[in-house]
């Protein structure tokens, strides 16, 4: 790229560089700027109310880790200022401005997501961001951490003091196959499976109970068999698991794959409520030879009932102080033009009958020599 451009009177000047970095900015989702006024514009639908607010670190060089399908990965091809993260515009804003307009600007956010990066300076930036937060709003805050930066459990600990109530790891490939393929060595990668489960193990002896959560996305080439047993794993950990689907990022490694069908992730969201929110075991559920679910291990008016509530559909994200979800990212899987994926409010009669719709949609069938327990 040239490093010159053209100014008044055709005199050269150099290019101005974009000196803004964490810890003293931070990128936020466009729905958070939106609702602190930093942005214009309006959710597509009305019953859509933010409650959670997401910012990450930032830096010139983006993140050091080259996942394949991270808007911010080391070898994505576009300028810093055309940065999207799950297809989503995050703008640069200083933290004293977020802060000042989340003291004073009316919403109804209840709880500040700090994500780190893979940078070697991410780290010490995050404690510091969240413990201004910590100490000028009355925000909960969770920290979305960056496994290969914690070293030992005093680190979380440093996390947990400086405010951080919870605490996520973007674990993010249902398998250590997936994991490898997507974020290690095949990718040149900094990012080890083992590494993410051991600070998801350490950070529940740091943090109080059900109170450290996984991030799975599905779409990388995953079983419903194999996403569903991450999140029992976690389970059995007291861990909670948030579910995001695949969005693919242009001109990421996998910028051309696409999302995963509807029936495959409605299939996976209502496995991992039934999981996470009533504790049925992953043994009740029974899957056919392509890894899908074919029973859930419920009757089918108690099935339906679940359904019916819509509530398994719904962003699952860190809750707020009376328990429901705070960080509700709308349209953080899809565009508003798309089905949704995660409902950020409660889906309607019309969004019921299409997520009934959408559940068997792609489903493969099943005869009984071909089911797996």
């Amino acid at each position: 790229m040239n490093d010159q451009i053209v100014g008044e009177g055709s005199e050269l000047r150099p290019r101005q560089e974009d000196t803004r970095e964490s810890p003293k900015y931070v990128m936020t989702s466009l729905a958070g700027a939106m609702a602190l006024g930093v942005e214009k514009g309006k959710f597509a639908r009305e019953e859509t109310v933010l409650r959670g607010l997401n910012i990450l670190m930032t830096y010139q060089e983006n993140c050091v880790a080259n996942c394949s399908y991270c808007g911010v990965s080391r070898e994505r091809r576009a300028p810093r200022e055309e940065t999207t993260f799950i297809r989503v515009k995050w703008p640069i804003v200083s933290v004293d401005e977020l802060i000042e307009r989340s003291v004073n600007v009316p919403h109804q956010m209840r709880r500040l997501c700090v994500g780190m990066l893979a940078n070697h300076q991410s780290y010490a930036h995050s404690l510091d961001v969240i413990q201004q937060f910590h100490e000028k709003t009355p925000l909960l805050i969770s920290a979305l951490i960056t496994a290969s930066l914690i070293k030992k459990r005093e680190d979380l600990e440093k996390i947990r003091d400086a405010g951080a109530d919870r605490v996520d790891i973007a674990i993010d490939a249902a398998t250590p196959e997936l994991f490898e393929k997507h974020r290690g060595r095949p990718v040149k990668g900094p990012h080890r499976w083992d590494q993410f489960w051991w600070v998801t193990e350490e950070a529940t002896r740091v943090f109080e109970p059900g109170s450290v959560g996984i991030h799975l996305v599905a779409g990388l080439d995953e079983t419903e068999r194999e996403l569903l047993g991450a999140c029992q794993k976690a389970q059995d950990m007291h861990v909670v698991t948030h579910l995001f689907s695949f969005n693919p990022e242009p001109s990421t490694l996998l910028g051309d794959q696409p999302q995963p069908s509807m029936g495959h992730y409605r299939r996976c969201q209502l496995g991992r409520f039934l999981i996470n929110e009533l504790g049925i075991h992953l043994h009740h559920f029974r899957f056919n030879q392509w890894g899908q679910v074919v029973d859930f291990g419920l009757d089918d008016e108690t099935l339906h009932r679940i359904i019916e509530s819509g509530a398994p559909f719904m962003t699952s994200g860190c809750p707020d102080e009376h328990g429901e979800t705070a960080c509700n990212r709308p349209y953080g899987n899809g565009r508003p033009s798309e089905q949704i994926r995660n409902f950020a409010f409660t889906p309607g009669p019309q969004d019921i009958d299409d997520i009934r719709t959408q559940l068997w949609s792609d489903w493969k069938g099943v005869d009984d020599a071909e089911l797996v327990e």
